[in-house]
């Protein structure tokens, strides 16, 4: 979006001194604590109730008797709801639920217009009119294709455990968990207490680079026990680790039916004549997680490349962006739990109370000091996670020719790869234009990495320097973007 200060304003624009995108753990934490010290706030987010992903609930109507029972750190959130809740009756807090923020738009010196869409056909326009904004969009789950991998029965590892947290329901009675990263471990965990069978948990990089950290595990003791009690509890329930393996195909005619479980090297390179079948009739699978960035870059923000490969936004010790007036936080300056998400939010807060105020009272200066220091070592761990489960460029031999890497276009590995040796593409931009990799539905954000790294393998050898930047958040009807020219 041009930034403007000409242009009328929308209808139906609200106004407020802060801004929140996203009500998950970052945002709602950011969201109460600026409204602890007196700020006026809007939260927006596309859901329903606030959550995000990570604290995702059942629908009252199923009945639900413990839903604390599916999440760790139940008793952070209970807490954030409650003071929400007060909050919203004061009018404190404007919690604009099902608003699906797409764009950001600079408004001079008035700060920031948040252009989104609501309704049940989110075809109803409004927009938020904010001095300043915390950024906390998440993340959604990377995803490396393989042959076999649209079959039913195969759905993403986070998809696995939304399913349910939110619906009760299982992908399949006999689940393998496979990929790569510490979700793996809770998604088993959370599939076998609701009494799924998983035979193995297949990981591609393995643990041993926690073992070479003794430093930062000492300083982040709770993951080392969280992690002893995920292994404990796998090993009671019968689920096989498999490390230095991959799933690198999928077996069935209607539905999954079996995987294959290849051995892979450093590179993650499957290994010939390794390949073992086991049975099962789904496949939970994901390889990370990937900031959501569309905001920030919409807004400006500069972005730096993280341990595991993923673009994520540059923040400094108040996790203000290089853009004035923009903070982000959690998910959205690089993956790291829901425990650093909860620090993020609540020190961008003070962040912006300090700058609006002019300072901060010595309690709250206290506590934003003890935040800074939690985040640190967060953030250190976050580095080694991130490193330790970094997807190795040699994944893409396991892909045939005929194996889809775009399921939106319906374009295949063979397709992207003859783009770049016979047709000249030389880059991601060129090998999309060819083959319209990327320019689906989800616009690029589960094949993306996927063509990226074919793109690099096949055509110039390297891989773009920035994140994909893509104009609107979410699919907007063009009526509404006419719309926004309209004065009404």
């Amino acid at each position: 979006m041009p930034h403007s200060t000409d242009e009328p304003r929308p209808r139906g624009t609200d106004r407020a001194g802060l801004a929140v995108v996203g009500a998950g753990p970052a945002g709602l934490a950011a969201a109460v604590t600026a409204a602890d010290r007196g700020l006026d706030v809007v939260l927006l987010d596309a859901a329903d109730a606030p959550g995000g992903q990570y604290y995702r609930s059942p629908a009252p109507g199923l009945g639900a008797a413990r839903p604390e029972a599916l999440h760790h750190h139940w008793n952070a959130f209970a807490d954030l709801s409650a003071r929400l809740a007060v909050h919203r009756s004061t009018g404190a807090v404007r919690h604009l639920a099902r608003h699906q923020v797409w764009t950001v738009e600079r408004a001079g010196d008035e700060g920031w217009i948040l252009h989104a869409v609501t309704g049940d056909d989110r075809e109803t326009r409004t927009a938020v009119h904010a001095r300043r904004v915390v950024l906390a969009t998440g993340a959604y789950e990377r995803q490396l294709p393989f042959p076999g991998w649209t079959l039913p029965g195969v759905v993403s590892a986070a998809g696995a455990q939304a399913m349910l947290k939110s619906g009760l329901v299982l992908p399949g009675r006999r689940i393998v968990v496979a990929g790569s990263g510490p979700l793996l471990q809770a998604v088993a965990a959370s599939l076998t207490r609701a009494g799924a069978s998983v035979p193995a948990l297949v990981e591609a990089a393995g643990y041993g680079a926690y073992a070479r950290a003794p430093r930062v595990l000492a300083g982040n003791p709770g993951k080392a026990v969280q992690g002893a009690r995920y292994g404990a509890e796998l090993a009671r329930a019968g689920v096989r680790m498999l490390t230095r393996r991959a799933v690198t195909e999928v077996h069935g005619d209607e539905r999954v039916e079996a995987v294959t479980v290849s051995r892979v090297d450093h590179r993650w390179r499957p290994v010939a004549g390794t390949g073992r079948r086991i049975a099962c009739d789904a496949l939970a699978v994901g390889h990370g997680l990937v900031p959501q960035l569309d905001l920030a870059l919409a807004a400006g923000c500069s972005t730096r490349t993280g341990p595991d490969g993923s673009h994520a936004v540059t923040v400094d010790r108040s996790l203000a962006t290089t853009v004035t007036g923009i903070w982000a936080a959690g998910e959205t300056g690089g993956i790291g739990g829901v425990e650093l998400a909860l620090c993020e939010g609540e020190l961008a807060a003070l962040a912006v109370v300090r700058e609006v105020r002019g300072g901060v009272r010595a309690k709250d200066a206290r506590r934003a000091v003890a935040l800074g220091r939690a985040r640190r070592r967060m953030r250190e761990f976050a580095a080694l996670m991130g490193a330790a489960h970094r997807p190795g460029d040699g994944w893409s031999e396991w892909l045939a020719d005929d194996t889809e890497v775009c399921r939106c276009e319906e374009v295949t590995a063979g397709r992207i790869r003859t783009a770049c040796t016979e047709l000249g593409a030389g880059d991601t931009r060129t090998a999309k234009l060819l083959t319209r990799a990327g320019m689906g539905w989800c616009q690029g954000r589960t094949c993306g990495f996927a063509v990226r790294a074919l793109a690099a393998a096949h055509g110039s050898g390297t891989a773009p320097g920035g994140p994909d930047r893509r104009p609107l958040a979410c699919p907007v009807k063009l009526g509404t973007l006419a719309d926004l020219t309209d004065p009404g």
